[in-house]
């Protein structure tokens, strides 16, 4: 059903330079519980915003980690969705639109498990496959409202009916005329899964009746009476007794045992069900009806009396007076002192009430453990309890159920509370849960590193130590020696080279060389556009005929004629041409000079039919320099922005990068958004190096950061089986091995070893 996280109004103003606009704690608790691991959900707000106002609208994030916010950029034109993926690692999707032209809009941000569907004023605008989001917030979050934090992203303009909907398709709730009859992504993920789990099933199942037809083939043809023994007590075959809270017989020699199970009793109305000692079910007691409560057998209650005295009862059929021993003298402070109900007298916390008489009620496999105010059964490691106090407690077969951590060359045998790693044949000790074919140690056949010991454990791999950390992805190699990633240089790889202008690169006469960290890539100059080849030296730039397009500005009484990167508005022969433009339906006259409406910052003239709009040029020692379109023109301290470390000032108009993000200050405000990358294409499998930021194609689908999982292609599995693209299962008989399908050009799949936080593929 539908689940509205927040509705309110916000008048966002700006007329101060700090402000603080949270959901208080306890709400955003209920609000995160409902939120936390939910794969649907939408964010719907109302808004008018100032023009190019870069500001937030709704922040849900722990420390540094966003784990779902909403900004919209008037500097960019853009609207961002920052989140954290499965794979715990930041994102941000852009999608370009300009909310910030001082308008009123509607805006819906719907999205469901991998899908995100983007509405501005009921119209679908845009609609994409994107990377899952991961709601498993911690707790303690923040949401803010208007603002990333105190310091940053701080929304200009008016919000209101500001919404965060756990359901699907929740833009009905703001357009209630849209189409809702198709089923969400989630609706397909939730079909697949079942398929999986259905694959699962039927993998496990086919693997017992296997076992089951290599034991019958071995039972063919012989016979033998065997005997079982439990707790120093010898059984027949087929012989069966109870032992505890389970029903036990001797099959084939071994020992088989099942928790009894308990009807509740039928008590009449002076009983009530409760345990009896040396009994595993409940049984019918008689009840002793006292000061509106009911109290069984047994049970002790202590009252004040009018003049403050206390007498004590107990249910004997009914409640009987029952004399108050003298109570013994305490050694601990009158704040220490705890009252109890079942006596007199007062104890001091940390009372032992394990030592007055409870512990015997603690019968099989169970220990008694003391509480604040009484004592309580608890199973001891490697058993579970058979009934709810826990008093009757059976062992855990580890080796059955796969709870166990027996290595190579070993068996797991179950023993009563813990299980045993017995070695193959042929094979000696390393440890409790592994063994060796020889001593590689003493023969020398290690691959130990030179500055390492030879011993048992993980000594393989020693790393030399660098005075300081090697920065973007290094590697120290040797001490105080870095290694670095491609693209970077320096000591500590500190150092972005510049591929455009130390000459690295040529770009086609086409595009042009943009310089990102620790990469680059060639953009189609103005004028033209890639074809959809995307190749990586600007090849594929084609021009765009601006005249077939109608993206021209030629007046009515020209001719416009197309020219490689650009066009001409033409006078046909015999004509007076005045050489005016259109501009954004408007008639504007030639040599006209004007300001854009929507950017009060560009300055655009009319030459002979074609528009030339340019920022306006800065000139910082003029007195009528306009600080809004020249912020780098305010020496004030008010215009100036911190670094996300709080460590380095920046003035207004200074650019950086930090975490894969081009950040830019704008009057005392930081706007970051998206690095660009340049386009992988025909690619199944990609990866982002370690301290860089754009993906890489690669042909190791167990490396790659992402896969394109299609269910039409499979993988037959270890036992037969057949997986869809994507599925993941537990290997037979494992607990630590993770096998999933990652299809290459033919079906495989890889599996994922996981021992002691390291992994092996």
């Amino acid at each position: 059903g539908l689940s509205k996280l927040l509705t309110g109004t916000i008048f966002c103003w700006i007329t101060y330079s700090w402000r603080n606009v949270r959901v208080k704690e306890d709400v955003a608790e209920v609000m995160l519980q409902k939120l936390r691991d939910k794969t649907e959900f939408t964010v719907l707000v109302t808004l008018k915003q100032e023009r190019l106002n870069s500001g937030v609208l709704l922040s849900i994030h722990y420390a540094e980690h966003r784990y779902l916010e909403l900004e919209s950029s008037g500097q960019r034109n853009e609207i961002r969705l920052h989140y954290r993926t499965r794979g715990q690692r930041q994102h941000t999707e852009g999608f370009p639109y300009s909310l910030a032209d001082d308008r009123w809009h509607k805006l819906s941000v719907a999205v469901s498990v991998s899908h995100v569907v983007l509405h501005v004023d009921c119209n679908r605008i845009y609609e994409r496959v994107i990377e899952n989001p991961s709601m498993d917030i911690p707790s303690d979050t923040t949401i803010w409202l208007g603002q990333r934090n105190q310091a940053h992203g701080y929304f200009k303009g008016i919000m209101q009916d500001v919404q965060l909907v756990v359901m699907p398709q929740g833009y009905i709730s703001q357009c209630p005329d849209l189409n809702r009859t198709c089923p969400t992504c989630n609706d397909f993920h939730g079909l697949v899964q079942k398929i999986m789990e259905l694959q699962d099933v039927l993998a496990k199942t086919s693997s017992k009746l296997s076992r089951a037809e290599e034991k019958m083939q071995g039972l063919d043809g012989c016979y033998c009476e065997r005997s079982c023994s439990m707790n120093g007590e010898l059984y027949r075959e087929d012989e069966g007794w109870t032992d505890g809270c389970r029903n036990c017989s001797c099959y084939n020699g071994t020992v088989q045992c099942e928790t009894i199970l308990c009807p509740p009793p039928q008590c009449p109305p002076d009983s009530a069900p409760a345990y009896v000692p040396g009994t595993c079910c409940k049984e019918c007691q008689p009840v002793c009806l006292f000061r509106g409560r009911v109290y069984v057998e047994g049970d002790l209650k202590s009252v004040r009396d009018s003049s403050g005295n206390c007498l004590l009862f107990e249910c004997q059929h009914s409640m009987q007076r029952v004399e108050n021993a003298p109570c013994p003298e305490l050694t601990c402070p009158e704040s220490e002192h705890i009252t109890l109900t079942d006596r007199c007298c007062k104890v001091c916390r940390g009372h032992h009430f394990c030592v007055e008489g409870h512990s015997p009620s603690c019968v099989e496999n169970s220990e008694c453990v003391n509480l604040e105010a009484g004592s309580c059964c608890s199973c001891k490691d490697g058993y579970r309890a058979l009934r709810d106090d826990s008093a009757y407690c059976g062992d855990i077969d580890e080796c059955a159920e796969g709870k166990h951590y027996c290595r190579e060359n070993t068996m797991c045998v179950n023993t009563p509370g813990s299980f045993m790693c017995i070695c193959h044949t042929g094979y000696i000790r390393i440890d409790d849960y592994s063994c060796t074919e020889r001593d590689e140690c003493t023969t020398g056949l290690h691959s130990c590193d030179e500055n390492a010991i030879c011993y048992v454990g993980n000594g393989t791999v020693c790393r030399a130590l660098c005075d300081g950390l090697c920065q973007n992805g290094g590697s120290c190699v040797n001490p105080d020696t870095c290694i670095c990633q491609q693209g970077f240089t320096g000591k500590r790889c500190e150092t972005d080279i510049d591929e455009c202008t130390d000459g690295f690169v040529e770009c086609d006469s086409r595009a042009i060389c943009v310089n990102l960290p620790g990469w680059y890539h060639c953009e189609c100059r103005d004028g033209y556009h890639d074809n959809g080849m995307f190749s990586a030296n600007g090849e594929s730039c084609e021009d765009i005929d601006e005249c077939a397009t109608e993206r021209h500005s030629c007046a009515n009484d020209t001719v416009c004629f197309n020219v490689d990167g650009g066009y001409d508005c033409r006078c046909p022969h015999g004509k007076n041409c005045t050489g005016d433009c259109n501009h954004d339906n408007k008639h504007k006259h030639n040599g006209q000079i004007w300001v854009l409406d929507n950017d009060r910052c560009s300055v655009c003239s009319c030459q002979s039919g074609l528009v030339m709009c340019r920022r306006m040029v800065c000139d910082c020692e003029s007195t009528t320099a306009d600080l809004f379109c020249c912020p780098e023109c305010n020496p004030g301290l008010s215009s100036q922005c911190l670094h996300q470390n709080r460590l380095i000032t920046y003035s207004s108009g200074d650019t950086w990068v930090e975490n894969c993000q081009q950040c830019q200050c704008m009057s005392g405000e930081v706007d970051c958004w998206p690095m660009s990358c340049p386009p992988v294409v025909d690619c199944e499998f990609t990866q982002v190096p370690e301290g860089q930021c754009c993906p890489r194609c690669i042909t190791d689908p167990c490396q790659a950061d992402t896969v394109r999982n299609d269910i039409t292609k499979t993988c037959v599995d270890e036992n037969g089986l057949t997986r869809f693209s994507g599925a993941a299962w537990t290997k037979h008989r494992t607990e630590c091995t993770l096998c999933q399908c990652k299809v290459r050009q033919r079906g495989s799949w890889e599996y994922t070893h996981t021992d002691s936080g390291r992994q092996t593929h």
